[in-house]
């Protein structure tokens, strides 16, 4: 079992938290994810910037252009990765997007990551039926590379991720970009049944969640959450944290 898998135990709800390497600064980062770890979360998402996050909304795109302006760069997330495995205790994943990930050179990167403690993988961009010679890399040195399934996701889709989606299979609440969102789609319970009667890794839904009450219905039907854009929104209006810290601990409560 992986590092990732194992933190979903029985009748335990995981929350994973976003934030954008070197957003607004590389200081700040390592905060976060302290604030982030001491407040109840089971994993940390780290985005690589990148100049064209096609699956972001302008919170998370905002984030990454500032981060990419400062310099932060692929080796940067690598050696800020290092660094927080060694001080904190939770698994680690990479968000990025596939174009980083083979300009490096596909063995090469998932070397480089594995050599940084990270657990697991997110490429939005990658199809499943193209992820084959990734997969083949990651299962070697023990990587995690963890497929997304949107509502619009046809049965043989839902099918193949069920069968190749290691850690857990991420499962985006709406169709369109990421984003805090008032008020999620009234069908996404029934989307995360059909995914459950295919698959049998733990699903997590991303993409909109923005306060306690939708943690906790996400909670009734599926095993964890993902929250970003809101955390970033919370990053920018308080330099202290304090909001951030709140509200991760509001979501901790929520999932019970």
């Amino acid at each position: 079992m992986s590092r990732i898998a194992s933190v979903f135990k029985p009748g335990h709800k995981a929350l994973i938290a976003y934030l954008t390497v070197g957003y607004p600064d590389i200081e700040t980062t390592y905060k976060v994810a302290s604030v982030l770890a001491d407040s109840g979360c089971d994993i940390i998402e780290l985005g690589i910037p990148f100049s064209d996050p096609l699956a972001d909304g302008v919170t998370i795109q905002r984030a990454s252009y500032q981060a990419l302006k400062q310099g932060t760069s692929r080796q940067t997330c690598l050696e800020v990765a290092g660094k927080l495995s060694q001080k904190l205790t939770m698994p680690l994943v990479f968000m990025t997007y596939y174009n980083p990930v083979f300009s490096f050179g596909l063995e090469a990167f998932c070397r480089a990551v594995a050599g940084a403690g990270v657990d697991g993988l997110i490429i939005p961009d990658l199809p499943v039926e193209e992820g084959s010679e990734l997969e083949a890399i990651t299962r070697k040195l023990n990587l995690d590379l963890i497929y997304l399934l949107a509502p619009t996701s046809t049965g043989e889709r839902v099918s193949i991720v069920a069968e190749k989606s290691g850690g857990f299979i991420y499962l985006v609440s709406l169709t369109g970009v990421t984003g805090a969102r008032k008020t999620l789609p009234a069908e996404l319970e029934e989307f995360v049944r059909r995914v459950r009667k295919k698959a049998t890794q733990p699903l997590c839904v991303g993409f909109g969640i923005a306060n306690a009450e939708q943690a906790r219905r996400v909670a009734k039907v599926a095993d964890g959450i993902i929250v970003g854009s809101r955390l970033i929104q919370l990053i920018e209006e308080d330099g202290t944290l304090s909001s951030l810290k709140t509200f991760i601990s509001s979501l901790r409560v929520a999932l019970g």
